[in-house]
């Protein structure tokens, strides 16, 4: 069973920082693309910034120059480092993955469970 991790949410205050981590565990041979995206209230999901195998790095428009995206391939894990933070940045912040689950199979994408963040004025 493949599960996504994520821990490093929280509260904090504008202009704070904050450092998610997202680990794969379970039975798989490889990991391609990883990403984050987030939900606020009322809105829809959408992406923050993903990252592939190779290193190449995208990020939304709202978040570029404030949060980096980084991977440990050998850690199976996924980083997001939130700096500068503003109030319009709370929402729930999802991991999500694409995964060889044997070196003969397709991808399949996985998400985990959520890690809140909240940024207080």
């Amino acid at each position: 069973q493949v599960q996504l991790v994520e821990s490093g949410g929280g509260l904090v205050q504008a202009g704070g920082s904050l450092r998610l981590s997202c680990a794969a565990s379970g039975s798989f041979f490889s990991i391609n693309g990883m990403g984050w995206y987030r939900q606020a209230p009322g809105k829809q999901r959408e992406l923050v910034a993903t990252i592939t195998s190779g290193g190449t790095t995208n990020y939304a428009d709202s978040v570029k120059g404030r949060f980096t995206i980084s991977r440990d391939n050998a850690k199976n894990t996924v980083y997001l480092q939130m700096n500068g933070l503003k109030p319009e940045d709370t929402a729930v912040y999802y991991c999500n993955a694409d995964l060889k689950l044997g070196s003969w199979s397709r991808l399949y994408n996985y998400w985990g469970q959520g890690t809140q963040v909240t940024v207080s004025s």
